[in-house]
């Protein structure tokens, strides 16, 4: 199984992350993580150049991202909860991925095999659901099946590495995803 981890986090080896490493490591395969923060990839630029033609006409570091998509079993979406939103940096990142919905929506392009999760870290008083109604819809606006989420709240009161009910929500998540390709 091949996974495209995408992560939002900006704190390596924080919240976000204890989430990621737990369902890395029921997964099992090949995981190729993308960190956000890390990529020289410049957000949407709602030029309409894919409505044209397939891909997108911006080439910098998304078209790394684009290839290990195209081999993707599994595309993991993984942030903190800033603001109840995932965060800027992957927002940008996702707003990239229009192109691949213009393929769907002008090209009759058929989605894969590919499914969805994904892993947030919530601390404070605000709600989680926005950045994961965020999440969804990239998956819907892709055509990838959603398998779940795992969640950790209130991160900065407990850990997501001590969250056993978070960490465990992240490994049956990979434990499904590992099922639908074995």
């Amino acid at each position: 199984m091949r996974t495209l981890l995408l992560n939002g986090s900006p704190r390596p080896g924080g919240d976000t992350d204890a989430l990621c490493a737990a369902f890395v490591r029921a997964a099992k395969g090949l995981t190729y993580t993308v960190r956000a923060y890390d990529e020289d990839v410049a957000p949407c630029l709602d030029c309409r150049a894919c409505r044209r033609q397939s891909g997108c006409r911006v080439h910098d570091g998304m078209d790394k991202v684009y290839g290990l998509l195209s081999q993707a079993d599994v595309l993991v979406i993984a942030s903190p909860v800033f603001f109840c939103q995932l965060s800027g940096p992957l927002l940008s990142l996702l707003s990239r991925l229009q192109c691949r919905y213009m393929d769907r929506a002008y090209r009759g392009a058929q989605p894969g095999k590919t499914v969805g999760a994904a892993l947030l870290a919530a601390g404070g008083a605000g709600s989680p659901e926005g950045a994961l109604l965020g999440a969804r819809a990239v998956f819907a606006a892709l055509g990838v099946p959603f398998l779940g989420a795992a969640v950790a709240r209130g991160t900065d009161r407990l850990p997501a590495a001590r969250d056993e009910e978070a960490l465990s929500q992240a490994r049956e998540l990979a434990l499904r995803a590992r099922e639908r390709f074995s």
